[in-house]
């Protein structure tokens, strides 16, 4: 009897590490890349092209824009309120930018002057 129970044990050892590595890669295999704009891309008024999706830990935004016109700057809740650029954000001037969302809040503005005051700016909140 003992010898069955720890054949049971050793089963269930196996299938809960097993579905966790399935899990896991599956979260990197699963994540979804978005162009931010669609079809427009990062420009005026793109603010609010992020409602009504569900964005994953993972994720990644793909920011299409003509090099050298705009830009896009990692920021935090309170910069992205006040359109203003910190000293030492992540900023990204590829035109092709590709950046990957962590867990919870992501804040974009475009960091050219007056630009994120005409709408270039996403909160991206991914689960």
């Amino acid at each position: 009897m003992q010898r069955y129970f720890y054949i049971y044990i050793e089963h269930l050892l196996y299938s809960h590490v097993t579905t966790s590595i399935v899990m896991l890669l599956c979260n990197k295999a699963c994540a979804t890349s978005y162009t931010v704009g669609d079809s427009s891309g990062w420009d005026y008024d793109v603010s609010g092209w992020e409602n009504g999706k569900s964005f994953k830990s993972g994720d990644t935004l793909v920011f299409n824009y003509p090099a050298g016109l705009h830009s896009v700057v990692a920021v935090d809740k309170s910069s992205y309120d006040l359109c203003s650029v910190p000293a030492n954000a992540p900023t990204y001037t590829s035109g092709q930018d590709n950046i990957v969302l962590n867990k919870g809040a992501n804040y974009f503005i475009c960091g050219i002057d007056g630009h994120c005051e005409f709408g270039m700016k996403i909160a991206a909140n991914a689960f």
